[in-house]
């Protein structure tokens, strides 16, 4: 479905991304796992032509894409979750709704989106009327998948959905998460939360100073070193204090 081949991108003079080189299959859920500034979001941005590569190519379901305008690629199918949720916190909850189907001309089609995505989260029905900014950190992200799901996407791109959110609430998003991928819905997701996210997906790739350093299933990078180790907080001597009951 989605395939980037040795991409670069830049900000200014600085390199972001390094030869990126990741694939995204139909109904799978891929993970891009990172420490902060490791280039997660720019591949995100990257993909959606917000901010535009300089070497390499993008395709979606055969179709080149890193020359195309944001919405044309809105329009192929391709919906992004922004980090921090980025929902408009003077509207109401049912406009900001109305925001994410902003290219649905049909009312019938648009009705049933809206009633579509309100089922799946119920406590935004109840919530329809009231400001944005007022709901908890946990809403506001369900808000945002919400939105992003209106134009019923073929690829839900995420952006740290569980950055700032309690314990609790990390467990509630990524079980809807789950479920939505479950349901049908291809992901590709970006997170700093290694440990949630593997558990989840069909496959990840590791990211480091722009450069994809490791990729593989929960199972094979979990046998990396580095991995466990940077990433699971899990090197050998917690490893061998486990094993005798540490």
């Amino acid at each position: 479905m989605l395939k980037m081949i040795g991409v670069e991108t830049f900000y200014g003079k600085i390199k972001a991304l390094h030869g990126v080189s990741l694939g995204v299959e139909d109904g799978q859920l891929v993970c891009i796992l990172g420490a902060n500034g490791a280039g997660k979001t720019t591949i995100l941005k990257t993909i959606c032509g917000i901010t535009e590569s300089e070497y390499g190519t993008i395709h979606f379901n055969g179709i080149q894409i890193d020359r195309k305008e944001p919405e044309d690629i809105i329009k192929l199918g391709i919906s992004l979750v922004p980090e921090n949720r980025r929902i408009f916190p003077e509207l109401s909850v049912y406009e900001n709704l109305m925001m994410g189907g902003f290219l649905i001309k049909n009312k019938d089609l648009f009705a049933e989106r809206i009633k579509k995505v309100t089922d799946y989260f119920p406590i935004l029905s109840k919530r329809g009327s009231q400001r944005a900014g007022t709901l908890s950190g946990g809403e506001q992200q369900m808000l945002a998948i919400a939105r992003a799901l209106m134009l019923d996407p073929k690829l839900l791109l995420l952006d740290e959905p569980s950055l700032g959110l309690s314990p609790k609430l990390v467990r509630e998003i990524f079980a809807i998460i789950k479920d939505l991928h479950k349901s049908g819905v291809t992901i590709l997701l970006v997170e700093q939360n290694v440990n949630q996210a593997l558990k989840i997906a069909d496959y990840g790739y590791v990211l480091t100073s722009g450069k994809i350093f490791l990729s593989g299933t929960y199972d094979e990078l979990y046998e990396e070193e580095k991995v466990r180790e940077q990433y699971l907080g899990e090197g050998k001597y917690t490893r061998r204090a486990k094993l005798w009951g540490g």
